[in-house]
């Protein structure tokens, strides 16, 4: 099993997409693990975005994203993070198919709806970012034989 962060970025919530996009992730038979809204501090954004300190983007991505409130979630499944890159489709939305989230959802590649960690690294340092081992939760879902 994998564990992968999602981060639906301000324009998610105040688009009210929020519902629409947990729904494919539950629909595909990923588990939710944790989940919950905080609006980022400028110190947390720029921790998470680290890898992109002095490119062009970085200082545009961390104003947006400390923009208002993301809602984050840990989603597990057995190749997670392949298979939430790939419902989110390719970072810039113009060159997302339709049925991805970024196909359906996005316009400009700086406000692209949602983050996705890209490596079980990335995952491992991102979930460890924003969650505390005691907020994520372990359980059993009913469903598990039947995805």
């Amino acid at each position: 099993m994998e564990r992968t962060l999602i981060i639906l970025k301000p324009n998610a919530v105040q688009r009210a997409l929020v519902g629409d996009i947990l729904t494919r992730f539950e629909q595909r038979g990923l588990q939710i693990k944790g989940l919950k809204m905080l609006c980022i501090s400028c110190e947390l954004a720029e921790r998470h975005y680290a890898e992109h300190k002095g490119k062009g983007f970085f200082k545009p991505l961390v104003k947006f994203i400390t923009s208002g409130p993301s809602v984050l979630l840990v989603l597990e499944a057995d190749s997670a993070i392949e298979i939430v890159r790939n419902m989110c489709g390719p970072t810039d939305p113009r060159k997302a198919r339709p049925g991805t989230i970024r196909g359906d959802y996005g316009v400009h590649t700086q406000m692209n709806i949602i983050h996705a960690s890209d490596s079980q690294e990335a995952a491992e340092r991102e979930v460890s970012l924003f969650f505390r081992p005691e907020e994520l939760v372990e359980y059993r879902q009913a469903t598990a034989p039947w995805v």
